[in-house]
């Protein structure tokens, strides 16, 4: 049997105040790619042509880390 990964679409990893969701890092968007470009940030996965999401473990970790950096 397989197992479901959940995935987060971009507002619910960095958040959207128009909508009123929290993210989980709230950045900007341009901010968050370009992390993602320098290896900072998880890589996407491709839904479809147009559509991306992360796995919920790479945003897990990615948020972990980056604490532990913060606050030791």
């Amino acid at each position: 049997m397989r197992d479901i990964q959940k995935l987060y679409r971009l507002p619910e990893v960095i958040g959207d105040r128009k909508k009123g969701i929290t993210g989980f890092f709230p950045i900007s968007k341009a901010a968050f790619y370009r992390g993602i470009s320098e290896g900072k940030y998880p890589k996407p996965v491709k839904l479809s042509e147009r559509t991306v999401a992360w796995r919920e473990e790479d945003i897990r970790e990615m948020v972990e880390k980056i604490s532990n950096a913060a606050f030791g």
